[in-house]
């Protein structure tokens, strides 16, 4: 079967998608999927967050152009394969403008798909063209958002994309849930945040993860060395919050494997 493909989106920044993509890629493949991580963000976070040299290789630009076959331009790292990008892709929105243009990367991944359990993508802050591919190429979407109100904003938002992707390019995306990021439950502002979350996720048809994401200067610590949160300090507490997110995603189909015993 091909790969289950992902999207990790909110159109405001700073609401820890870049991490949450780096966290599930990681947490996946502990438990024996197959993954690839896209980066759609013409930053290259992603890739730059799991140790590529993204200025020196070639990228889904490159894709994009034609110029060449996605299975040249993805990159294994310890953890996982990477689509990467760079500022090259910045030029996306003028410089793709052909008829058929919001179907790009779903035709590329289509040609690796089968190679993979997983397909993450990270997206960049912005509704544009990049994040408009993500959608039609995805099955399902993963909303992070930080506990305050700019970003509940973002998700509210996010709403009509969805619907106009649904209605013009791909019926089947649905939004697996909204994921609070930076959470701390004994402050007053993240459980009026969560309530309002709940209330956008009713209007999307999905829900907020049980698993709420807690804060760690490990969260920032971890992309300087090239890590996901989950591999710099697996033992800190927003990693465990993405390994329980990831149980909630993918428990049933790819479960923890169990420790054998001498």
């Amino acid at each position: 079967m091909p790969a289950t493909i992902t999207t990790i989106t909110n159109q405001k920044g700073g609401v820890g998608k870049t991490t949450t993509a780096a966290a599930l890629l990681s947490c996946l493949s502990q438990r024996g999927a197959r993954v690839l991580g896209v980066d759609l963000d013409p930053q290259g976070s992603l890739g730059f967050s799991m140790g590529l040299d993204i200025e020196h290789c070639a990228t889904i630009y490159d894709v994009f152009r034609g110029v060449a076959e996605p299975a040249d331009v993805i990159r294994s790292t310890d953890v996982c394969d990477v689509l990467p990008s760079n500022i090259l892709l910045s030029a996306a929105e003028m410089e793709f403008n052909k008829p058929g243009r919001e179907f790009l990367l779903k035709a590329a991944l289509s040609k690796v798909a089968d190679n993979y359990d997983y397909i993450l993508i990270d997206t960049p802050p912005a509704l544009n063209i990049l994040t408009v591919n993500a959608y039609v190429a995805s099955d399902s979407l993963i909303i992070p958002m930080a506990p305050e109100v700019l970003s509940l904003l973002g998700v509210s938002q996010i709403k009509e994309t969805i619907e106009s992707v649904r209605s013009y390019y791909n019926s089947r995306l649905q939004v697996l849930g909204i994921l609070l990021n930076r959470y701390n439950g004994r402050l007053n502002l993240s459980r009026e945040m969560l309530e309002l979350a709940q209330e956008i996720a009713r209007q999307l048809n999905t829900r907020v993860f049980d698993s709420k994401i807690r804060s760690s200067v490990s969260v920032a610590e971890a992309p300087a060395h090239g890590q996901s949160i989950n591999d710099y300090a697996p033992r800190s507490k927003p990693a465990l919050d993405f390994a329980a997110l990831c149980e909630e995603i993918a428990g049933d189909v790819f479960p923890l494997p169990t420790e054998e015993v001498d």
